[in-house]
């Protein structure tokens, strides 16, 4: 409220303010309409290859999305989904175009008979055969009687044409893919051919990183040797104080106060009788309803609950209660309670377990049970008898016999109320003792049935106060954030983290931060902080605050990455390790020249080991790991020689072959020549499409909407 107030106070300010900033919108659409712009940035989400994909037609489809999946996907997921199919669309139709690729009408029906739109009943014969004169006949009266589900279908014929072409293109492609009886042989020889061997390996552990010095210069030299694996995209680093808006201890204590001062009679003075009159507190309230619509969060629930269906953090107090009694206030999450107890049924919530027992034709039976009525009721009635016997354990019978769901969980069904199953069923759990075993008959077959527990159920009234952050905490938490954000702008940008520390104030750094990125850590989505950040005008250390639905954000820019090849400094982490591999490689290859086996074992403290089997396409080690090259090289040696040095992934090697062994001969490669075509082709659609992607000039304007 007091916000709210300042805000009213100043309302000539704010007036001159939104008219400065509806001008600064009218100047900024003048100055990005076609005329200066050539009809790209402001008119386009996208071109690709000198093809636009336009707002409009954006925006269309991004509204047909939301009506699709309505509230499952977030704005900006929406956006980045429709964005990839669209730019799937025109890759692949320039491709199409380019090819001479199309789909006719007859195609389109000979496709849609190979869908599931052949099983729409719209476009069935009166046997339920897709029929095509149907189809047609049915398309054509949509036209002229229905032109919402026209355009729908309008919408969906453009989808299967793009499916259609987009099938057609991809099976040119894997016509011409496939494996080579040579090839299918090699990849034989690849998993058969057999390699044992005695090797030692020297950890590139066993030398401190400490004691390798990597320079500045050799990470950049690294970085330009391998550039395209160290190609980034523009990113930002942030940091930011939250001041979230939640309630003081003072307010959760007014809350509380609130909640117990309703429990007790007040007296009121009615001047208009000039009499005082008793208002019944909610402990002795007659109509608890209307009290509770007057003064509580949550309305009067007449629903009999169980135990497991109250507040688990009063569960045990409340099945204590006698009629009438109350208990609390107490913490319910944000809530504080007080809850009365209304009326109480005797064992209303029965706990039991069953053993079911189907015959074929009853009430979802399984297809698979070919057993009758009377063979089901005979094996019911074994089961019965077996049940009683002292020392069976009806868990373990239920969970071996049962054909039931609740077969796994030892036929347990857990707490239900009257009416929940089937009257036979529920006549038996309620009518008798805990302990009791039975037999009954329903649609669903026979049940062996024990009455595990009983519990009462009751009917609780509760007054619920939500507890909220008051107008003084609301107040005091923007004066919070409006001192931290003008302090820390008027510092060095250093100085953010020192001046949050002298507060007390916790900085959560998020670093890589994406253009289409929209959650942040601990404070959800936040587009308009990422959109802030990615802004031309935003500086590194500049500083801004937020508001947010729950409090306020204060946000600084600490880093900006720009397209191309990472900058020594960012890809230190990922090359550091790499660079120093390599040198611990050299330092322990020049220190064991010329060795024996035992010798280079002996001289570095480590054992020789032994592998076997090895093969080159699962090339793993035992107590070493994946070392393709070493393993590779094992098969370059003939049995008895001995390696020199190698540089492995995880150490430096040397090795001594003991066994080879070639897979066993085979007449024919066919099979396995098959099988790389399937593999080869499986993987045609995904590759051509990231490869065509990969070539396509792309312009992505979206965070500049969105």
């Amino acid at each position: 409220m007091a916000i709210l107030e300042n805000i009213r106070k100043r309302t000539t300010v704010l007036i001159l303010i939104i008219g400065m900033a509806l001008f600064a919108f009218v100047i900024s659409g003048v100055f990005t309409s076609s005329d200066f712009s050539g009809g790209k940035v402001g008119t386009t989400i996208a071109e690709i290859n000198d093809e636009a994909i336009t707002m409009d037609d954006f925006n269309a489809k991004l509204e047909q999305a939301q009506r699709q999946y309505g509230p499952n996907f977030s704005a900006t997921q929406l956006v980045n989904n429709v964005y990839d199919q669209e730019v799937r669309r025109v890759v692949l139709n320039q491709q199409f175009e380019d090819l001479g690729i199309n789909v006719e009408s007859d195609q389109i029906v000979d496709f849609i008979k190979n869908t599931g739109y052949a099983q729409d009943p719209s476009f069935q014969d009166e046997n339920g055969v897709f029929n095509v004169e149907v189809f047609r006949t049915t398309i054509a009266d949509w036209k002229e009687t229905n032109p919402v589900l026209y355009e729908n279908w309008l919408n969906i014929e453009k989808s299967i044409m793009q499916s259609a072409k987009e099938q057609m293109y991809f099976n040119m492609i894997k016509s011409g893919v496939g494996a080579t009886l040579a090839e299918g042989e090699f990849d034989y020889m690849l998993s058969n051919d057999k390699v044992d061997v005695q090797y030692v390996r020297v950890s590139y552990n066993s030398i401190a990183d400490s004691t390798v010095q990597v320079s500045k210069e050799e990470i950049a030299s690294y970085i330009k040797e391998h550039e395209e694996e160290y190609k980034q995209e523009p990113a930002r680093d942030i940091r930011f104080v939250f001041f979230e808006e939640k309630a003081s201890l003072d307010d959760e204590n007014a809350v509380k106060a609130d909640v117990e001062k309703l429990l007790g009679d007040t007296v009121e003075y009615i001047q208009e009788r000039n009499v005082t009159d008793t208002i019944a507190g909610f402990r002795n309230t007659a109509d608890v309803a209307a009290f509770l619509d007057r003064n509580s969060d949550s309305k009067f629930d007449t629903i009999y609950k169980a135990k497991k269906d109250l507040p688990t953090v009063a569960a045990d107090s409340l099945m204590d209660l006698s009629i009438g009694s109350v208990y609390g206030p107490y913490r319910d999450g944000n809530f504080f309670r007080v809850s009365r107890m209304m009326d109480r049924k005797p064992n209303g919530s029965v706990k039991a377990s069953h053993i079911l027992i189907v015959y074929e034709g009853a009430e979802r039976a399984n297809p698979e049970i070919k057993r009758t009525k009377e063979e089901a009721e005979e094996e019911a009635k074994r089961l019965l008898a077996e049940a009683k016997k002292d020392g069976v354990d009806f868990t373990v019978l239920a969970r071996d016999n049962s054909d039931g769901p609740s077969a796994p969980r030892g036929g347990d069904l857990g707490y239900f109320q009257e009416g929940i199953m089937a009257d036979e069923f529920n006549d038996f759990c309620f009518n008798n003792e805990v302990g009791s075993i039975g037999l009954v008959e329903t649609q669903f077959g026979f049940h062996v049935i024990k009455v595990d527990d009983k519990q009462d159920i009751l009917q609780i009234a509760t007054l619920s106060r939500e507890i909220e952050p008051s107008d003084e905490t609301i107040n005091a938490l923007f004066t919070d954030a409006t001192k931290f954000e003008m302090s820390s702008t008027e510092a060095d940008a250093e100085e953010f983290s020192n001046i949050a520390k002298e507060s007390e104030y916790a900085v959560r750094p998020v670093n890589k931060l994406k253009q289409m990125d929209e959650n942040l850590p601990g404070l959800s989505a936040q587009r308009n902080i990422v959109q802030w950040a990615f802004n031309d005008d935003t500086k590194v250390g500049n500083i801004k605050r937020f508001d947010l639905n729950n409090g306020y954000a204060v946000v600084q820019l600490t880093k900006i990455y720009r397209e191309g090849t990472m900058a020594a400094e960012d890809a230190s982490a990922n090359v550091l390790p790499k660079i120093r591999k390599e040198k611990k490689a050299q330092q322990i290859i020049a220190a064991n020249q010329n060795k024996s086996l035992e010798d280079f074992a002996k001289d570095n403290n480590v054992t020789v080991s032994n592998a076997s089997a090895l093969t080159r396409k699962s090339p793993t080690i035992p107590g070493a790991g994946r070392e393709p090259l070493v393993v590779g090289n094992a098969f370059a040696f003939d049995e008895g020689q001995v390696s020199g040095l190698i540089e492995g992934e995880t150490g430096v090697f040397m090795l001594k072959v003991t066994k080879k062994e070639a897979g066993a001969t085979l007449s024919n490669f066919s099979t396995f020549a098959n099988t790389l075509t399937t593999s080869n082709r499986n993987a045609v659609n995904t590759a051509v499409y990231n490869a065509l992607k990969e070539g396509a000039e792309i312009e992505d304007n979206r965070s500049t909407f969105y």
